[in-house]
């Protein structure tokens, strides 16, 4: 499996190197986020680990230019912790996000669990599934595939899994950490922002008007459900 590690911190990306290539991953390393979008053109590259704060460009506009043309796993890694630059991040498609400085064990962690989000949830697998359905929006899970009212939607893999869990239980609420818990497959800390930014980009892509949502439903002081429609 090849990770993509882009930090202009060279220490730094020597070093995450090291620690997934003793996991048994291949690394390959960029320094700012052209040569991420350069290495990005590898279809070999399953996930990124991205800096934010880079020379030439930063890993905010890096990430919304692999968004363009990839779903992959995006991890984004930066000094910093404010909740703004986490939902930044978040907000332009990363799927996870680590602070310096980081335990490497904890940075190996979120790696498998993305990258099994990916291949569990993610556009690479395909096999046995089921269909699941709640008014027009339609869920093959033996392809991975999402339409709403037959055009297809393009989710990344954790903004499937999080699609499938409610629709796979419509009608159910579930509170933020219940979903957090459920889809990254990892205790729930603090995860309201993180959630929230996940459902308000699946509404923007599933929905006719996100304000006014048909199918993900907030159920206030408790969580998110799918709502039931149709037989």
């Amino acid at each position: 499996m090849k990770i993509l590690v882009c930090d202009d911190d060279r220490e730094i990306a020597k070093a995450i190197g090291i620690y997934l290539g003793n996991e048994g991953y291949e690394v390959v390393t960029a320094y700012d986020g052209i040569e991420a979008l350069d290495a990005i053109r590898d279809p070999e590259v399953k996930l990124v680990i991205m800096d934010i704060m880079m020379p030439r460009m930063d890993g905010i506009r890096a990430t919304m230019g692999i968004r363009e043309s990839r779903n992959i796993p995006i991890i984004m890694l930066s000094a910093k912790s404010e909740d703004y630059d986490k939902i930044n991040g978040l907000n332009v498609g990363a799927d996870d996000y680590i602070t310096k400085p980081f335990n490497p064990m904890e940075l190996v962690a979120r790696v498998r669990a993305c990258l099994r989000r990916y291949t569990d949830l993610g556009s690479e697998k395909a096999g046995s599934g089921t269909v699941y359905r709640t008014g027009g929006l339609v869920i093959d899970d033996a392809q991975k595939s999402v339409t709403v009212d037959g055009r297809e939607v393009s989710l990344t893999p954790t903004e499937y899994g999080i699609v499938k869990l409610l629709v796979q239980n419509a009608g159910r609420v579930y509170s933020m950490e219940q979903i957090y818990e459920l889809v990254w497959n990892e205790p729930a800390f603090n995860p309201e922002n993180t959630v929230a930014v996940h459902i308000r980009h699946i509404r923007e892509k599933i929905e006719i008007d996100p304000k006014n949502p048909r199918y993900i439903k907030v159920v206030w002081g408790i969580g998110y459900k799918a709502e039931r429609i149709g037989s």
